[in-house]
């Protein structure tokens, strides 16, 4: 997929900072959009499938999102309603069958990543405490970070979502570098309070089978492919 000739428009569903240094490095022009949804009601026992599961949900409510604006926008128009159904129902699908048909080619781009340690799944840390002790069981061991890519065709409804695993190996992390960490924050917002490009826990790290984009959130390769599958 050509970045620079392509007339997709291209939204990522995602407020994170190293996404949107991610897409931007691959040659992207694109607008962001978040989705507010509830992740621990979203359960699966498996982690490849609750990333997946995760960008679905992700997906789902922005796209829910954009055909609301739409709704909005078309409200003046009038809507000529067939007795033999009901309204609600006859409003709900013209939204959404006007929203697909009205939309511009565009490719929505939402993920979402886990870290496993020791087969268990790990999210954001819960608080100062639980990142401490991620930490600490990182140190002088390893973890794998596990991230899903999902692609959103929103003029033919076409999604396709994989995954991508990454092993990461330690040093010992000393206790004043965790402690450091913590008390800046950083690692509060992310998946397993793993951040492996921050400058202080990059000395610490021995090993990376993958690549650092994929632990960064967005796996170039993978979202690349996905994009071009979409179009």
């Amino acid at each position: 997929m050509d970045a620079t000739s392509s007339s997709f428009k291209i939204i990522l569903g995602s407020s994170s900072v190293a996404r949107r240094k991610i897409l931007s490095e691959m040659g992207y022009e694109f607008t962001i959009m978040s989705a507010d949804i509830d992740e621990k009601a979203i359960r699966k026992e498996k982690p490849e499938e609750l990333v997946v599961a995760l960008a679905e949900a992700k997906a789902d409510a922005i796209i829910s999102n954009l055909q609301n604006i739409h709704t909005h926008e078309k409200e003046a128009e009038p809507t000529v309603l067939i007795a033999a159904d009901t309204a609600d129902a006859i409003l709900g699908r013209l939204s959404t069958d006007d929203f697909m048909k009205d939309a511009e080619p565009t490719l929505l781009i939402t993920s979402d990543q886990v870290v496993i340690y020791e087969g268990v799944i790990r999210e954001k840390p819960a608080s100062k405490e639980e990142a401490r002790q991620f930490l600490k069981d990182y140190s002088g061991g390893h973890a794998a970070t596990l991230g899903s890519v999902l692609v959103t065709n929103l003029k033919t409804g076409f999604r396709k979502g994989e995954w991508d695993r990454v092993e990461i190996f330690f040093n010992e992390i000393p206790d004043e570098v965790i402690n450091k960490l913590v008390e800046e924050g950083t690692v509060l917002y992310v998946a397993g309070g793993l951040i492996i490009e921050h400058p202080l826990i990059l000395p610490y790290v021995k090993e990376v089978v993958g690549t650092t984009d994929s632990v960064m959130g967005l796996p170039k390769a993978l979202t690349e492919k996905l994009l071009k599958e979409a179009m």
